[in-house]
């Protein structure tokens, strides 16, 4: 077996070393020479190419455009949303010169300091300044809107404590951006592409997700709401895995945005903005793969299916080859992405370890007396099952397979997660439970002022208030569980990362 997967820590043992080694081992990702920032390696990208391809169509269908913008903004800009401002200034990183020069001791260059830049520009934590600067240009009749922008792009926030793909200084995303005539439209726009979110987490990453609102303490700086999708990890934590989030017409009021309506009068624009970023791999990662290393969900796997020959001698491997070629033509001709790995600087053992860590998901092996009884040994790596197929409609069977242990991988998730859904009625039973992770279902009465105690004692936070119910009476009136007020509701809590 491959030394990477032998060393990898289990689980059970240290989850978020696990993951960290994982990462690493399974060929994703790598820390850089900037602290904070991630080289993301070929294969992790081609994840991530998955993941941007599926959602790029998505968004697409809901009539939305892509374009670009700055990654440079005018420091000003950033002072005319004061919530805006206020949520991203201990994040950003400053551009104050724009020339080096040698240093006059010969020890390097340095910045010439009679380069200084009249105003400072900040690398884009998010875009929204930017973005309703220019749409200030776009627009000027209710026949201009709505504008529906989609950004592909990276950003930039000055972390302190980083993690590979859930925190990093840099990461990249993608920022949707639209303006509209009415509140209505507006708020209809931020509730479709949460939903769009919820889709693609369900459908090709396999993920259960919550879908609510985010309490005032927890919505996106300069937003009226913040919609939410919420998943649970392994451990019990909560991971934040796309947001949307309705503005109302604050940006078009902080960059003067107005349009001449129907009725022939001046209105500021409404807004919204929408995105996810590459701690979906994080999500990808942490919700599905095990102690063998990653389990990828067969709709974003860059390898659907690899093929490996064993074999005695060339005369064998150049007849398994010639089997195995129209093998992998078919599958192709389905639409699957397949590997034939007959690469001879490899034992066959290190292949399948390497492979399994990966999280291909079907592995086909031939070896010799396969060849003679047209068979192959087929292993699917959610449940590790090997079986023995017949090359004869192989094809079609690991076409069906793909999609069951896409149907499998979801509901192992989702059952995980509802087993970890609990409530609690008192404060006591809060904290308890609060130590055994999961999702907690408990009344809260609404103030931030409580909401703050509860995280500073206990580290958990309002994840969302459920659009859905999960319990019995979770949708009816209470007592919040640490003041006994009035509370409309339960919410969700959870630890989170």
């Amino acid at each position: 077996m491959a030394k990477e997967l032998k060393d990898l820590t289990k689980r059970s043992e240290n989850y978020s070393q696990w993951y960290n080694e994982l990462v690493v081992k399974a060929d994703l990702a790598e820390q850089s020479a900037v602290r904070g920032c991630m080289v993301i390696k070929p294969y992790g990208y081609a994840i991530w190419e998955k993941i941007q391809r599926q959602l790029d169509d998505m968004f697409k269908e809901t009539g939305h455009v892509n374009a670009y913008f700055p990654l440079l903004i005018p420091k000003s800009f950033l002072s005319r949303e004061a919530e805006h401002v206020e949520g991203f200034a201990k994040e950003c990183a400053v551009v104050t010169h724009y020339r080096l020069k040698n240093a006059e001791d010969g020890s390097g260059v340095v910045v010439d300091p009679a380069a200084k830049l009249e105003e400072e520009l900040i690398i884009r934590p998010t875009s929204e300044t930017i973005i309703w600067n220019t749409y200030k240009n776009w627009i000027q009749s209710y026949r201009d809107l709505p504008i529906l922008c989609n950004q592909w792009a990276n950003v930039f926030r000055w972390e302190m404590r980083t993690r590979l793909f859930l925190r990093t200084a840099e990461f990249l995303w993608q920022e949707g951006h639209t303006a509209h005539a009415t509140r209505q439209e507006a708020e209809a726009e931020a509730q479709q592409m949460l939903g769009v979110y919820a889709d693609f987490a369900e459908k090709y990453m396999a993920i259960p997700v919550v879908k609510g609102v985010k309490s005032a303490n927890e919505r996106f700086a300069g937003a009226i709401d913040t919609y939410t999708i919420e998943a649970m990890m392994q451990d019990g934590k909560a991971l934040q895995s796309g947001t949307s989030h309705f503005l109302g017409q604050n940006f078009a009021k902080a960059f003067d945005v107005q349009f001449v309506n129907k009725e022939n009068k001046l209105e500021y624009v409404w807004a919204t903005s929408w995105g996810v970023s590459t701690r979906l791999m994080g999500a990808l990662i942490m919700t599905h793969s095990d102690d063998n290393g990653l389990v990828l969900p067969p709709h974003l796997a860059p390898i659907q299916v690899v093929i490996v020959p064993i074999y005695k001698n060339e005369e064998q491997l150049r007849q398994i080859d010639a089997k195995v070629e129209g093998i992998v033509a078919r599958l192709k001709a389905l639409g699957i992405s397949v590997k034939y790995d007959n690469a001879d600087n490899k034992r066959p053992g290190f292949k399948f370890a390497d492979y399994e860590l990966r999280g291909v998901p079907v592995r086909l092996v031939m070896g010799g007396r396969d060849l003679e009884n047209n068979t192959m040994e087929l292993m699917r790596r959610d449940t590790l099952e090997k079986e023995t197929r017949s090359c004869d409609g192989i094809e079609q069977y690991v076409r069906d397979l793909l999609e069951e242990m896409q149907n499998n991988i979801y509901q192992k998730a989702l059952n995980y997660r509802n087993s970890r859904i609990t409530t609690a009625d008192t404060y006591d039973e809060f904290k308890q439970k609060i130590e055994e992770g999961g999702f907690i279902l408990a009344h809260w009465d609404g103030t931030t002022e409580t909401e703050e105690k509860i995280k500073e004692e206990t580290k958990a936070t309002i994840r969302c208030i459920p659009f859905d119910s999960f319990v019995p009476g979770d949708k009816e009136p209470g007592r919040c569980m640490v003041t006994g007020k009035t509370s409309a509701c339960r919410v969700i809590f959870a630890r989170a990362y």
